[in-house]
């Protein structure tokens, strides 16, 4: 199912050291041969939920550990209810490739203010979801996951540190889930935004937004914000999205209800 499962212990421990799991539950996402598992008992874990789609995988590590504090569930770690954990769990998990974006961003939406993770992925996932604005990682995702958590890389795991050892150098990501700067109800239009803006690196945002908004309402809140007309969106910090992201908004629902024939500049918008 797309895991390359972990060799030794020694490769999980920054990730384990930045959660602080002592007395603390935690939910491993794809727990496969029990490596990081053990690795969570023996540093203190009262208790270890482990959610593994694979069930022959589910089976072997009940026989290889016989720990009570270890629950195994069979199940996906996408749809995993995290809004229910208290804010002081815990979440790990060394992820499939292919599904490891869709699980983080899961995380970062439903799981409580406060929370940790940490989750080994593909090492440009970790780039992207930590860079910050004017690095050749910072896209998209690197936005989002700035406005829900704290993000830090924590080490590199070379491929041979994995059985099948895949193709590709991994890397741990340390998040803590902080307060978002926009309501739960504006989130999808938030994401759509960022989304929007990201479309297409080589275009200007004025470009990216045109065909959603307009030139003028683009244009507009660009000015608004006093940035430059040709910026794009790899310029910007999440401060500076947020405010765009409430601009154009605020234009577009005064071009809607405005008078036929008047402009946003004549109804004083800017």
């Amino acid at each position: 199912m797309g895991q390359h499962h972990l060799r030794h212990p020694g490769s999980a421990t920054p990730a384990v050291d930045f959660l602080d799991i002592a007395g603390r539950s935690v939910v491993e996402i794809g727990p496969g041969g029990g490596v990081l598992t053990r690795l969570l008992l023996e540093r203190g874990a009262s208790r270890v939920i482990a959610c593994e789609l694979d069930l022959l995988w589910t089976f072997a590590l009940r026989r290889r550990i016989a720990d009570p504090r270890l629950i195994l569930v069979a199940g996906d770690g996408c749809d995993l209810s995290y809004e229910k954990a208290p804010a002081s769990t815990r979440i790990a998990g060394n992820l499939p490739y292919n599904v490891a974006t869709r699980i983080v961003l899961a995380v970062l939406e439903r799981a409580p203010v406060g929370a940790r993770a940490a989750f080994l992925v593909q090492r440009e996932v970790a780039n992207r979801l930590a860079a910050a604005p004017g690095d050749a990682d910072y896209g998209g995702l690197s936005v989002l996951a700035s406005a829900r958590a704290i993000v830090r890389r924590l080490s590199v795991v070379l491929p041979g540190s994995f059985v099948p050892s895949p193709a590709v150098t991994s890397a741990f990501v340390g998040l803590v889930r902080a307060a978002a700067p926009v309501g739960e109800a504006e989130w999808p239009a938030f994401t759509d935004f960022v989304r929007t803006a990201f479309s297409q690196r080589r275009k200007t945002l004025v470009n990216n937004f045109r065909p959603s908004v307009g030139r003028p309402v683009a244009e507009a809140a660009l000015a608004a914000l006093d940035l430059p007309p040709r910026v794009r969106a790899e310029s910007l910090g999440l401060a500076e999205f947020v405010g765009l992201f409430r601009e154009m908004a605020t234009l577009n629902l005064t071009e809607d209800i405005a008078p036929p024939g008047s402009s946003l500049m004549g109804q004083g918008c800017i």
